[in-house]
């Protein structure tokens, strides 16, 4: 979800990305997915298996990847979106039912992120990334015990504290701290979770995105907000920092591979995406992005690299499982999130 790109120049220098809307035919698809998403290796691979030409682009949000979409413009094949969205995407006819006889691969997905709120007949996606948001904290940096939310109240740590840049994101932490859903439609408790967010901003060092992984690596602050790819990526450079789901519970978030409505070459998206999720693919692409595959075969199979299989956050117990929600689109609702939002970062 929630991707953002690491190495983005060695992906430009290795991907020949092109832009959709070019003449489409069975020997070409149009992939959308988030920066840094995917090894090119496995592209190539793709290529020259079925003779395919995959023309990449990439998007840096599901916005702005589902604005592209719904005004129609671009053509795309493949795209790699997140649940809310994808729940979202469905309901206003943007997305066409993959016909899984042409994706026998889907077998090799987890049961955990089959059935879930966004598309609970997987009619119209596969699997392919999961993670959590959670507290990414320095060892060297906190001196209680880092398991609750309610640590980013802290006043020992202030000016120490990175908060995300995304209303939903941040909004949850504040929910689940107040012991609500971060799903929820109830005006008063997102009103609640504002007034807790304003409380704590005088702490906040910053809101910020995809640079609190250099920010946290170079010890800059103490706690931070993030996605448990990130997570990953920043505890492999500096051994100092640990990552924890609070009690309270928090976001379990999947990203998954679909194809739109409008698709020039479905068999050929089809095609793509049960390549994706071959176990051996599967685990080159987790190997070389850093985040959790929802392959549960990759895993049985022992393909992932062992450092990444013991870094905190990269799986997850069936406890902190059974804490977690999965975020739905929020329909109209949405605006009340913004507007409260705005708020928090205006005060």
């Amino acid at each position: 979800m929630k991707k953002f790109a690491v190495i983005a120049m060695l992906m430009v220098a290795v991907f020949v990305t092109g832009c959709a809307g070019q003449s489409d035919s069975e020997s070409s698809i149009h992939v959308f997915n988030w920066g840094n998403y995917i090894n090119p290796d496995v592209v190539q691979m793709f290529e020259e298996e079925y003779g395919i030409t995959v023309i990449y682009s990439t998007f840096e949000s599901n916005e702005s990847m589902y604005t592209t979409i719904a005004m129609g413009g671009n053509v795309y094949d493949v795209l790699f979106p997140s649940d809310y969205m994808i729940y979202r995407m469905i309901q206003e006819e943007l997305l066409r039912p993959i016909n899984f006889d042409n994706v026998p691969n889907i077998s090799h997905v987890s049961e955990r992120f089959m059935g879930l709120e966004f598309d609970p007949q997987n009619r119209y996606s596969a699997p392919y990334k999961w993670g959590t948001l959670g507290i990414l904290y320095n060892t060297t940096m906190v001196n209680s015990v880092i398991d609750s939310w309610e640590a980013l109240w802290n006043p020992d740590y202030a000016n120490l504290i990175f908060m995300y840049n995304s209303e939903r994101d941040s909004m949850a932490v504040a929910l689940k701290l107040l012991g609500y859903s971060l799903n929820s439609t109830n005006e008063d408790e997102i009103n609640r979770a504002r007034d807790l967010l304003i409380e704590q901003r005088p702490l906040v060092r910053a809101y910020v995105t995809d640079v609190v992984k250099d920010l946290m690596i170079a010890g800059e602050a103490a706690l931070a907000v993030v996605y448990s790819g990130d997570a990953v990526f920043t505890m492999m450079h500096n051994p100092d920092l640990n990552y924890v789901i609070p009690r309270e519970g928090s976001n379990l978030w999947v990203d998954a591979m679909v194809v739109p409505h409008n698709a020039n070459n479905p068999e050929g998206a089809e095609a793509f995406i049960n390549f994706m999720l071959r176990p051996e693919i599967a685990a080159m692409n987790t190997n070389f992005i850093g985040y959790t595959t929802a392959n549960a075969t990759a895993l049985e199979m022992g393909l992932i690299d062992p450092a990444l299989m013991e870094m905190p956050g990269f799986d997850i117990t069936d406890e902190e499982y059974r804490r977690l929600e999965v975020f739905i689109d929020l329909g109209e609702f949405r605006d009340v999130y913004t507007r409260a939002f705005t708020t928090v970062l205006g005060s």
